[in-house]
């Protein structure tokens, strides 16, 4: 029988708008690719969720990928509020399986940066039961022992547990701990799978 659910954030809970908050800045077409690899698209930004390194370092490091291309990633990284874009659907949702009896988590790999400048998007996290931000905790998915300090810390049953991440590489991490795990697309389709299992 499933109790919980277990949510990501980004592009589950709230839109991860990257590529239009890049094209704000209405740069060249191969400023624009070399900016995106630099940042979003390099391992560096993995580091960045971590949050094991100062936010100046972090930025450094993405300089280094592209320094011909400095003055547009200090432009891109210095506030990134637009990057990331609330949900209308996201408390309401959360309300909904609360009032079915159901426990609602988050666990999403967060810089402190986002968490800072994108605080508005995280406005659905009292309504939820607890959660992890990865850096807070130093760990990013798929480490499995980012999950399994989820399961100790609120004493979750696996087997009980559905996860929610529009990663499948992620959403595998949480198989092999025991967990029932769908790459998310659409909250209908979320929905859809959550009858399959006897949720709604």
């Amino acid at each position: 029988m499933i109790t919980t659910i277990i949510f990501d954030i980004g592009n589950v809970l709230v839109d991860f708008c990257w590529e239009e908050y890049l094209d704000s800045f209405h740069f060249e077409p191969d400023i624009r690719e070399k900016v995106a690899r630099a940042t979003v698209l390099s391992d560096a930004w993995n580091e960045f969720d971590r949050g094991g390194s100062e936010e100046e370092e972090l930025i450094e490091g993405f300089v280094g990928n592209a320094p011909e291309v400095e003055r547009e990633i200090r432009l891109f990284c210095q506030d990134i509020h637009d990057m990331l874009r609330r949900r209308e659907s996201t408390i309401p949702w959360i309300e909904e399986l609360k009032n079915m009896g159901l426990k609602v988590y988050y666990l999403s790999n967060f810089s402190k940066k986002a968490a800072r400048e994108c605080a508005h998007v995280l406005d659905f996290i009292p309504y939820t039961d607890g959660g992890i931000l990865s850096y807070v905790e130093k760990i990013i998915k798929p480490d499995p022992k980012i999950y399994e300090l989820l399961i100790k810390r609120y004493k979750l049953v696996p087997g009980e547990c559905v996860f929610f991440d529009d990663r499948e590489d992620n959403c595998e991490a949480a198989r092999k701990l025991g967990m029932e795990a769908v790459c998310f697309t659409t909250k209908e389709n979320a929905v859809m799978e959550l009858k399959k299992l006897g949720v709604y």
